[in-house]
C-alpha cells in the first residue's frame, strides 16, 4: 500500500506546478510594438511620444534584447481587441507583459509602467503583477492603443550579497543590454480557474504548516484530493467550478474562538535610495502607487499604509494626475499616510534637531496635502532606534511607534511584541513589533502562522498587525493577496485576518492591553554595526549640513528681528528637506550603491554653499558697514570672551604653546596640560596639572591608529562582525614627527594609505586636539585610533540625540556582549567618581569601549571607528580623501563633554563691521541648552526656540530674549501650542522654565 498523504501532496504539487497556470488565460493574442530608447535620464510622457518609434519583436532571442544598464526603452503598444472577448463574463480582459523578469524578484530587476494613450499611468508592471486591465488600453473598445516605459535596473546583487559589482554606477556599468522582451499578449483570464488557485494556494499553504497528525491537516488533506479528483486537468475552464465546490467545506470551517488575530494593512516598502538612486525611487513610487490605486477601484476594503512624505512628494511634483487619485482614495480612507516622518529615516545618526524636522516636515506634508494628523511613526527597517525617540514621537503630537527590524538581532530576541517604550527623558509610547518578522508579507500560511506561533503576548493580547504587499517597486499588495485575506478572515488552524489600517490596529492593540509591559532605553540593533562608518564623507557631509543650518537659521532669524531682513523660508525648508533625504535608512548609514554617494556628497557640496551665503549675507547684516573684527558664536556655550548665539570684539584668549623635540620624542605644554609625542605620533603621556594626575595608564599609548581586517560574515557595507577584533594588522609603515607653529604633523604609511595627523593643545578649551586627513585606499579593513585612559570605569556615556544614554563596558551580559560597537554623536564620556575623560569629535559615529587590564589596575580604553572600505554594494566605499577631528579632555565632566562636542562642531566665525551682534537669546543654566533658533513655519514671524536639558538633571531656566514679543507659550514640535502650564513673564523673556532630565521644550515667541 502506498502513502495516501505523500500520493496526494505529489498529485496537488503537479498540478500546480503545471495544469493551474497553463489554464489561467484561456486565450491570447500578441500584440504589435515600437521600441524608442531614451538616450539619457528618464524623460516626461510628453516628450517620449514625439519622439520616432522603431519596430520590434518580442520573443524573438537576441532581436528582442534591450536595456542597457539604467537604461529605459519606451514601447508602443497597439492591436485589435477580437471579437466577442469583451463579453465574456467568466473572463477578462487583460494585457499580459514578460519584459525579462529573471528570477531576482520583485522590485530588484527590470520594471515597467504603462500608460495610457493620452499619458496617465495606468499601473505599474512587475515579475508578480505583470498584467494590465482592459481600462486604459482600449479607449474606443476596439482598438488597444497605450505605453509601456520600461526600466532596465540591474539586479546589483546577481552575484550574492557579498560580490563586487561595477554596476552600481553608469560610469561603470558598461553598455550591453541586460533583458529580453520575451512577450506582451492581449489575453482572457479564466475567472474561476483564478479563483480556484487562490483556494488551493491558501488550503495548500495550511496542509504544508500545521503539524503533520493534526485533524485539521487531514480534512485540507482530503478536500485537496476531492478537488483533484473533480477537475479535469486538462480542461480547467469547465471544470474548476466543481473543483472550487469541492473545497468549500475546508474553506468554510471557521477558526476557533482563540484563534490569533491579525491586522493585514497594505504596504510596500520603498527604499528612498538603495540599490538604485533617488531618480529611479521616483518611478518605483509611480508604479507601485499607480498599483494600489487600481487594486482599490476593484477591492474597496483595500487599506495601504504609507510612510514617506518625500515619496508623495515626489509624485505630487512628477504624476499630478495620480497624486490626485492618491488624494481621492486617502478622503475614502484606503490610501492611509502613516509615519508622520520626512523619510523612514535612520535614527541613529541624524542629530536631535534632524530628527525633530523628519517628524515635522513629514507631518506638515500630510496635513496640508490630505488633512491628516499621522498618530504612527513607522521605521519597520531602519538599524536601531534611539532612546530619544519616543519622546520626539510625543512630541510630534503622535502616539504610537512601530518597527519590524529589531527582529534581526544575531544575539538576543526581543522579549515584547506590544510594549510601552520609555525614553531617556521617561516618556513612553505604545510600540509594537510584529511578530510575523517581515513588512512585506504575502499572507501566506507560513507568515501567519508565524505570527501567531511568535506572538510573546499570548494570553494578554490576541491582535498583531502584518503590513502585506511586494516592496521596493515590486508593486505592493496584489488581487492574489487580497484573496488570501478574504479566504483567511475566518478559517480554521488560521488566525482571523481583518484588512484595516494602522490606526484601527493600535487602537484595537492599547485598548485591549490594558498594562503592557515596559522597555526602557534604545532599541539597540544586533546588526548592521558598520553602518555607524561606512560612507565618511556622506555621514561628515551630513554633520556639517545640521550644523550649518543651526547657523543658518539662527542668524537670519537675528537679521530679520533686528535689522528687518526678509527670512529665508523657502531656501532652508528646501535645504532642510535635501538633508532629511539623505538621512534615509540606506543613504546616511552607507549602504547604497556608488551613484547614491555621488548624488549626496554633490547634495552636500551645493547645501554647504548655500548655506554659508545665507550665513554672510545675515551677518553682514547685522554687523554692518565697518573695518573692525568680530567673532561671533553659534553654540549654545560662551568661548572665552565671545557669549553664546552673539558676537563679541574679543579675542579669544589663547595661551602660547611652542612644542619642544628630546631624543626623538616631542613635548606641548600649557597651563592645562604637558603631553609627549612619540615618533609614530602616539601619545605616551598627558599630565593633567590641575589635576596632577596622568591619564595614559602605564605602558599604554594613546591615539595609537589600529587596522583591522574586516570582512563580515554578509552584508559588507552593513557589518562589523566581533571577529575583526582577533584580526588587527601591524602597522608598519614609515611615519614622521615635524613641529609646526604649536602643533605636531605626523605623517604615517597605513597599509596602502597615508594618514596625517595635527596634534596640538585647543586655544580654547583643555583639550588636546587631532586633526586628521587621510588618503584611504584600503580593502575591506577597518581604521580606529585607540585611547586608553586610567579611569576605571564601568559605562560609557554616549551622547545621542537631545542627551545621552549610558552603556555597560563589560560583557557580563549577552546584552552587554553583544554591544561591541556603538554609536554616538558628537562626544563619548568615561569616568570614575571625581574624574573623567571626554573624546570629541566632528565627524565620526563609531566608538567601541573595553577594560584594560595595566599594572596599576583597571583601565578604560576608547575607540573611534574613523574609516572602513567595505567591497558591497560600492566597491570603491571611502575610497579617496578625508578629514576628521577629535578632541580628549581629560579631567571632564558630562557637562564638558556636552560643551566640548558643541565647540568641536561650532567652530567661532571671524567677520568684519562695526556692529556686535548681541545674543538673540539668553538662558542662564548651563544644563538647559539652545537646540534651534528659528522663525515659525507659519510665516508669522513668531520666533521658535527649542531647548533641551543635556546633563541629566532636573533644572529650572530663565530665557531671556534681546528682541520684542507680546507672549510666549509653549508648542509642539509642530509649533502648535500645547495645554498651558506656567510660563512667567518679565520685560525681557520667560523665568521659571522647569525641565525634566533630557525634556525638549520648545517655546513660541510671538511678535505681534
Amino acid at each position: 500500500m502506498h502513502d495516501n498523504s505523500s500520493f496526494v501532496r505529489s498529485r496537488l504539487k503537479r498540478f500546480r506546478q503545471e495544469y493551474l497556470p497553463a489554464a489561467s488565460y484561456r486565450e491570447r493574442t500578441p500584440l504589435r510594438l515600437t521600441r524608442w530608447d531614451v538616450p539619457d535620464e528618464p524623460v516626461p510622457f510628453s516628450h517620449a511620444v514625439t519622439q520616432t518609434f522603431e519596430p520590434f519583436v518580442a520573443g524573438a532571442g537576441e532581436e528582442s534584447r534591450w536595456g542597457r544598464p539604467w537604461g529605459t526603452s519606451r514601447f508602443h503598444v497597439t492591436g485589435t481587441l477580437p471579437e466577442g472577448w469583451a463579453e465574456r463574463e467568466d473572463a477578462r480582459v487583460e494585457a499580459v507583459v514578460d519584459i525579462g523578469f529573471n528570477d531576482a524578484g520583485p522590485g530588484f530587476q527590470a520594471e515597467a509602467t504603462a500608460y495610457t494613450a493620452d499619458g496617465t499611468i495606468i499601473k505599474g508592471i512587475e515579475p508578480l503583477n505583470s498584467w494590465v486591465p482592459l481600462d486604459g488600453i482600449c479607449p474606443d473598445g476596439r482598438t488597444i492603443d497605450f505605453y509601456v516605459e520600461a526600466a532596465a535596473n540591474p539586479f546589483i546583487a546577481e552575484n550574492g550579497w557579498f560580490i563586487p559589482t561595477q554596476l552600481g554606477s553608469p560610469a561603470t556599468a558598461g553598455q550591453a543590454p541586460l533583458y529580453e522582451f520575451r512577450s506582451l499578449d492581449l489575453a482572457l483570464l479564466d475567472l474561476p480557474v483564478w479563483e480556484l488557485a487562490q483556494d488551493v494556494w491558501v488550503l495548500a499553504g495550511y496542509l504544508d504548516e500545521l503539524p503533520p497528525n493534526s485533524p485539521r491537516v487531514a480534512a485540507i488533506e482530503t478536500a485537496l484530493d476531492q478537488m483533484l479528483d473533480a477537475v479535469d486537468p486538462r480542461d480547467l475552464g469547465t471544470t474548476a467550478a466543481a473543483g472550487r465546490k469541492a473545497l468549500q467545506p475546508a474553506l468554510s470551517s471557521p477558526a476557533v474562538a482563540s484563534a490569533h488575530r491579525v491586522v493585514a494593512t497594505g504596504h510596500a516598502h520603498i527604499d528612498s535610495a538603495w540599490l538604485w538612486p533617488t531618480r529611479e525611487t521616483v518611478r518605483k513610487c509611480a508604479r507601485t502607487f499607480s498599483n494600489v490605486v487600481d487594486l482599490m477601484d476593484d477591492h474597496p476594503e483595500l487599506v495601504f499604509a504609507c510612510s514617506s512624505a518625500q515619496q508623495l512628494e515626489w509624485i505630487r511634483v512628477h504624476y499630478p494626475e495620480l497624486f490626485g487619485r492618491i488624494q481621492d482614495k486617502a478622503r475614502a480612507g484606503q490610501f492611509v499616510p502613516v509615519g508622520g516622518m520626512w523619510v523612514e529615516s535612520d535614527t541613529n545618526l541624524p542629530g536631535g534637531e534632524a530628527l525633530a524636522r523628519q517628524l515635522v516636515e513629514g507631518k506638515l506634508f500630510f496635513l496640508e496635502h490630505f488633512g491628516i494628523d499621522t498618530q504612527e511613526v513607522w521605521l519597520p527597517d531602519s538599524f536601531g532606534y534611539t532612546a530619544a525617540m519616543p519622546q520626539l514621537v510625543k512630541a510630534s503630537g503622535s502616539r504610537y511607534f512601530l518597527t519590524q527590524k529589531i527582529s534581526w538581532n544575531d544575539t538576543n530576541t526581543m522579549p515584547h511584541h506590544t510594549f510601552r517604550w520609555e525614553g531617556i527623558d521617561g516618556t513612553q509610547v505604545f510600540t509594537h513589533f510584529p511578530p510575523v518578522d517581515t513588512y512585506n508579507s504575502d499572507l501566506s500560511a507560513k507568515e501567519l502562522l508565524r505570527a501567531e506561533r511568535q506572538f510573546r503576548e499570548k494570553g494578554r493580547s490576541d491582535v498583531s498587525l502584518v503590513p502585506f504587499g511586494w516592496g521596493d517597486g515590486g508593486g505592493g499588495p496584489t488581487r492574489e493577496m487580497v484573496a488570501a485575506a478574504e479566504r483567511q478572515r475566518d478559517l480554521e488552524g488560521a488566525p482571523k485576518v481583518t484588512i484595516a489600517s494602522p490606526r484601527a490596529f493600535f487602537g484595537d492593540a492599547e485598548s485591549g492591553y490594558a498594562d503592557p509591559p515596559v522597555w526602557s532605553g534604545e532599541l539597540y540593533l544586533e546588526y548592521h554595526r558598520g553602518t555607524y562608518t561606512s560612507q565618511a564623507r556622506t555621514k561628515r557631509g551630513n554633520r556639517r549640513s545640521e550644523h550649518l543650518l543651526r547657523e543658518a537659521e539662527l542668524w537670519a532669524t537675528a537679521a530679520t528681528v533686528r535689522a528687518g531682513a526678509a527670512y529665508p523660508y523657502d531656501d532652508l525648508r528646501r535645504i532642510w528637506r535635501i538633508v532629511l533625504l539623505n538621512q534615509f535608512h540606506d543613504i546616511l548609514p552607507g549602504s547604497s550603491i556608488s551613484w547614491v554617494y555621488e548624488d549626496a556628497e554633490r547634495d552636500y557640496a551645493e547645501i554647504e554653499h548655500e548655506l554659508e551665503a545665507i550665513i554672510e549675507r545675515s551677518l553682514k547684516t547685522l554687523a554692518g558697514k565697518g573695518d573692525s573684527t568680530i567673532f561671533v558664536n553659534a553654540g549654545p556655550y560662551a568661548r572665552d570672551g565671545v557669549p553664546a548665539l552673539g558676537g563679541s570684539v574679543s579675542q579669544p584668549a589663547s595661551t602660547a604653546v611652542e612644542p619642544t623635540e628630546a631624543d626623538g620624542s616631542y613635548t606641548l605644554s600649557n597651563g592645562h596640560f604637558t603631553v609627549v609625542v612619540n615618533g609614530r605620533g602616539e601619545l605616551t603621556s598627558v599630565l593633567d596639572r590641575s589635576a596632577g594626575r596622568e591619564l595614559i595608564p602605564h605602558g599604554e599609548v594613546a591615539n595609537r591608529l589600529q587596522l583591522f581586517e574586516d570582512i563580515p560574515n554578509q552584508w559588507d557595507a552593513w557589518d562589523v562582525n566581533e571577529h575583526y577584533r582577533r584580526n588587527e594588522i601591524s602597522i608598519d609603515g614609515t611615519s614622521s614627527v615635524s613641529i609646526d607653529g604649536d602643533g605636531l604633523v605626523v605623517t604615517r604609511a597605513v597599509g596602502e594609505s597615508t594618514v596625517s595627523q595635527r596634534i596640538s593643545l585647543s586655544r580654547e578649551a583643555p583639550a588636546v586636539e587631532v586633526d586628521v586627513q587621510v588618503d584611504w585606499h584600503e580593502r575591506q579593513r577597518l581604521l580606529k585610533v585607540a585611547i586608553p585612559v586610567d579611569v576605571h570605569a564601568d559605562r560609557a556615556t554616549s551622547e545621542i540625540q537631545f542627551g545621552h544614554v549610558h552603556r555597560a563596558i563589560h560583557q557580563n551580559t549577552s546584552w552587554d556582549a553583544a554591544r561591541f560597537e556603538t554609536c554616538a554623536h558628537r562626544w563619548v564620556h568615561v569616568g570614575e567618581p571625581g574624574y573623567g575623560v571626554a573624546v570629541a569629535n566632528d565627524s565620526t559615529y563609531g566608538h567601541d569601549f573595553q577594560r584594560l587590564s595595566t599594572p596599576a589596575g583597571v583601565a578604560t580604553q576608547v575607540r573611534l571607528s574613523l574609516l572602513r572600505a567595505p567591497q558591497f554594494p560600492d566597491p570603491d566605499a571611502d575610497t579617496g580623501t578625508h578629514r576628521m577631528r577629535y578632541s580628549i579632555r581629560p579631567g571632564a565632566t558630562v557637562a564638558d563633554a556636552v560643551e566640548e562636542g558643541y565647540r568641536l562642531n561650532l567652530p567661532v566665525r571671524r567677520i568684519v563691521g562695526s556692529q556686535v551682534p548681541e545674543p538673540v537669546l539668553t538662558v542662564d543654566h548651563p544644563a538647559v541648552v539652545v537646540e534651534a533658533v528659528k522663525l515659525a513655519a507659519d510665516r508669522s514671524g513668531d520666533v521658535i526656540v527649542r531647548l533641551y536639558e543635556a546633563h541629566g538633571s532636573r533644572a529650572t531656566a530663565s530665557v531671556s530674549t534681546s528682541f520684542e514679543h507680546s507672549r510666549v507659550v509653549e508648542t509642539d514640535l509642530l509649533e502648535r501650542e500645547t495645554t498651558p502650564r506656567a510660563l512667567a513673564l518679565d520685560e525681557t523673556g520667560v523665568t521659571g522654565v522647569h525641565l525634566r532630565p533630557f525634556q525638549i521644550v520648545t517655546l513660541r515667541f510671538a511678535r505681534s
